[in-house]
């Protein structure tokens, strides 16, 4: 019998949404790394893995995405990429430096990505620094439910950076904008309408989200 409230809903459709939100932070994941050989050699089994899991709002910003860019000349994205993700410009793929900037707790908070990756059974081994925002993604998408309630938590603890960085690549008007719409969507809650709720979003966390808002002050990233 259907309930006639809408209070539960089937454990197969949490599991459901549960698999598409790992396959939405996977391919988001493909999409942020650099535009090589093997992204492009990807991009099929992502768009596969997003036909899977049906019509989402999130899935049709990814799938836009790789429709943009896969129609660009192999160099020119790469080109864009470089210029795009740059610290110097304050669009960084590295969610410590939001919060932290180049300071030495941010070595502490490097540290602190890694720990809980171990706690995890999984030990960090690429080449970019473990708060790489592809790195925490796939964190969250492939270890099962433990490491998926742990990288939403590292998602949702620097999500202030994580939304400044959208408006950011916003204002530059790059495809590169959906792709961080997309890891948005699956977080809880609605996003920051701008920049001041962002800034809002931060001080409303834990106290050491000030000293991350210092940071964003010192180097003019609430202009």
């Amino acid at each position: 019998m259907r309930s006639l409230t809408n209070r539960f809903r089937a454990k197969s459709a949490r599991l459901d949404d549960r698999y598409s939100t790992a396959v939405i932070r996977q391919a988001a994941a493909l999409c942020l790394h650099y535009p090589d050989e093997i992204f492009h050699s990807r991009v099929p089994l992502v768009r596969g893995a997003l036909a899977q899991i049906g019509p989402r709002p999130a899935g049709a910003l990814l799938t836009a995405f790789l429709d943009d860019v896969c129609a660009w000349p192999a160099a020119e994205l790469a080109a864009h990429y470089v210029t795009v993700f740059d610290m110097r410009n304050r669009r960084s793929l590295y969610l410590s430096w939001w919060r932290e900037g180049d300071t030495r707790r941010r070595g502490e908070a490097l540290v602190t990505f890694k720990r809980i990756y171990r706690e995890h059974g999984l030990e960090f081994t690429g080449e970019e620094l473990p708060d790489f925002l592809p790195a925490v993604l796939e964190f969250a998408a492939t270890g099962g439910p433990g490491p998926a309630a742990a990288g939403e938590a590292l998602l949702g603890e620097h999500r202030p950076g994580i939304e400044l960085l959208r408006f950011a690549l916003l204002d530059v008007g790059t495809p590169y904008a959906g792709v961080l719409e997309a890891v948005c969507a699956t977080l809880p809650g609605a996003s920051p309408a701008d920049r001041a709720q962002a800034r809002a979003l931060a001080h409303a966390g834990p106290p050491r989200e000030d000293v991350g808002l210092d940071g964003y002050r010192a180097r003019g990233v609430e202009r």
